[in-house]
């Protein structure tokens, strides 16, 4: 089930992104505050997936930017993250903004969503995250929700 984020979420929401750190590295730099982090300036809104009344997945929308978009590694393969892509996706649309989203490009599980769900890449370029730290994103685009 998706539904949108409330306060008290945020706690277990943290507790879901560091295993998924752990997994797989995502955030690139675990943020000192995972629970500021989860709730960026410009927010437009936020969504957490549950299965059973546990939460396994999260998704957040900064105007047309989707971000913040992971599942427990545990929950992945039972089609969450493309139903939280889809609801942020119609959320942006919503509000009057084709959606984008920047994907680190070494984390091939999201890229592989992102294709699978026909988003279209338009961009991959070279970022400096950290000084002397560079890092190649790919940036996405999509139409309709599908």
């Amino acid at each position: 089930m998706i539904r949108n984020r409330d306060a008290t979420d945020l706690d277990a929401c943290a507790a879901v992104l560091a295993e998924v750190h752990r997994h797989s590295g995502y955030p690139h730099h675990w943020p000192a505050d995972p629970v500021d982090w989860l709730t960026p300036d410009g927010l437009t809104a936020a969504w957490v997936a549950e299965e059973s009344g546990v939460i396994v997945g999260h998704a957040a929308l900064r105007g047309p930017e989707i971000s913040r978009l992971y599942v427990h590694p545990a929950a992945r393969g039972h089609g969450i993250g493309g139903l939280l892509l889809r609801t942020a996706h119609t959320a942006a649309l919503a509000h009057g903004s084709p959606p984008v989203l920047e994907v680190k490009s070494t984390n091939l599980e999201a890229v592989a969503l992102y294709e699978r769900h026909g988003w279209t890449r338009t961009a991959t370029e070279e970022q400096e995250w950290l000084p002397g730290e560079r890092v190649v994103i790919h940036r996405y685009t999509a139409g309709r929700p599908g």
